[in-house]
């Protein structure tokens, strides 16, 4: 995602002055109004809150094993490591989920529709404009999601056999084999990228290689696909918050996730998500 790359400036402003007409159709397990910015509450920890009471978090469902729904709820690796986060603050997190390209641009924190944005997103320098980012805090990559029997190994294989390509946009994914001289078929989300796959519209997909592992866990789909390959693409994910974040709310961040990579916590949830070690992926 992962993930996720584009212009953010036009977008940006875009985005902003079209906020309250944007959102995602699968809805969220709770909500927050912009201008809930005039009356932001003070958490335990003395952080400026959209919401009194609440740590407000955007994402974008689904985007397994980050974010995605179980039922009602909305679970997944992102969703935890918040909610050390909200637990230091002494408030509870509520999930916004929206489209990803309003969070990218950075526009969803500086219209005060969340507090901070957790949605496998990487740090680009690019986003870094309009965001604010924690410490990294997952250290992630590009994988190839094959039909099986194309005997494409890497994306060299995939422009010399003329195999179509498919990726999500809005996404780091999309650039990288933009750059490296392809033109992918670009779907809304990562569903709809999977969905292509099994669909023969596309014959490979790139995607955040611990997407594509939460894919083959599901039989109907390691029966007919493969990993052909993992792209080394040098991104980590970041928790995003507005261009002038509370300096409160960004050190508490950052502390939290030093601390719970320091005394297991981290590690806990990683394998729970996983089944893996930090630095045993891929």
């Amino acid at each position: 995602m992962k993930r996720r790359g584009m212009a953010a400036g036009a977008l940006a402003l875009t985005a902003t002055l079209t906020l309250s007409a944007c959102g995602s159709d699968s809805g969220g397990s709770g909500t927050t109004s912009a201008s809930a910015s005039a009356d932001a509450g003070d958490a335990a920890g003395g952080a400026k809150l959209v919401q009194p009471g609440k740590l407000t978090v955007c994402t974008n469902v689904p985007y397994e094993p980050f974010q995605f729904k179980e039922g009602d709820k909305i679970v997944g690796f992102d969703v935890d490591i918040v909610d050390l986060v909200a637990k230091k603050l002494g408030v509870e997190q509520e999930i916004v989920d929206i489209d990803f390209a309003v969070i990218k641009s950075g526009a969803a924190m500086a219209t005060n529709k969340c507090d901070l944005a957790a949605a496998g997103m990487t740090i680009t320098e690019e986003r870094k404009a309009n965001i604010t980012f924690s410490d990294p805090y997952f250290d992630a990559t590009q994988a190839l999601l094959a039909k099986k029997g194309t005997g494409a190994t890497s994306l060299e294989d995939v422009k010399a056999k003329g195999l179509k390509l498919g990726a999500q946009a809005s996404t780091t994914g999309l650039d990288y084999v933009k750059k490296n001289g392809f033109d992918p078929t670009e779907y809304a989300d990562s569903p709809k990228e999977l969905l292509a796959l099994q669909a023969g519209q596309a014959d490979v997909i790139v995607q955040d290689l611990p997407v594509v592992l939460t894919w083959l866990k599901k039989p109907e789909i390691a029966e007919k696909f493969e990993l052909i390959a993992s792209l080394d693409t040098g991104e980590q994910y970041g928790l995003g918050m507005k261009k002038d974040a509370d300096p409160v709310l960004v050190k508490t961040v950052n502390e939290e996730l030093a601390a719970a990579k320091s005394d297991g916590r981290y590690e806990e949830i990683f394998v729970k998500w996983f089944d893996k070690k930090p630095g045993e992926l891929g």
